[in-house]
């Protein structure tokens, strides 16, 4: 009779555990560099605070500037397989059931290391609308602001930022603002 009952117990234990872990959605994440140092990212999934979640185990579909990739989180860590030449704009994107949630991140290269900078999508649009808003107010800045937002656009272009890349981080960064 103690046998039926403990494998009963193991039995509803490991369902539970195994509900858990299936239930478990990156809803936030945050990017750092490998801790290799082999010009890689690190993908690392949180909650709200940015508290890491090492419960994240298993394959979840990101897609990373463009390219969908399955990515392999194990202790809540997965590193993009992909490494990074030069200073680049990296949008990474995850969908679930409960929503997309993404990031613009740019991530500057040295010799030495990666150091990812992640930004709002707000000031894709803000840079833009303060330039033409000076150009407007300031008839002498409209020269200034069309180089601005030229040298804007190259650098925005030349980093990885294309525009349907632009749009999209627009796009989704309204849709979490709403």
């Amino acid at each position: 009779m103690r046998t039926i009952y403990l494998l009963i117990l193991l039995c509803t234990s490991y369902t539970l555990s195994f509900a858990q872990s299936a239930n478990a959605d990156i809803n936030n994440f945050i990017v750092k560099e490998s801790l290799l140092k082999n010009s890689k990212l690190a993908i690392i999934a949180t909650d709200s605070l940015e508290n890491p979640l090492e419960q994240i185990n298993g394959l979840y579909t990101f897609t990373v500037s463009g390219f969908t990739q399955p990515l392999n989180f194990n202790g809540g860590v997965a590193i993009l397989p992909l490494k990074l030449e030069r200073s680049a704009f990296v949008y990474i994107k995850h969908e679930n059931d409960k929503g997309t949630h993404s990031k613009l991140v740019y991530v500057y290269k040295n010799d030495k290391s990666l150091n990812p900078y992640s930004f709002s999508s707000m000031w894709l649009i803000l840079f833009p609308a303060i330039i033409i808003l000076l150009a407007f107010t300031f008839r002498k800045f409209i020269i200034a602001a069309v180089i601005i937002m030229l040298v804007w656009i190259y650098f925005n272009h030349s980093n990885g930022l294309n525009l349907s890349t632009f749009f999209e981080t627009i796009l989704d960064g309204l849709k979490a603002m709403f």
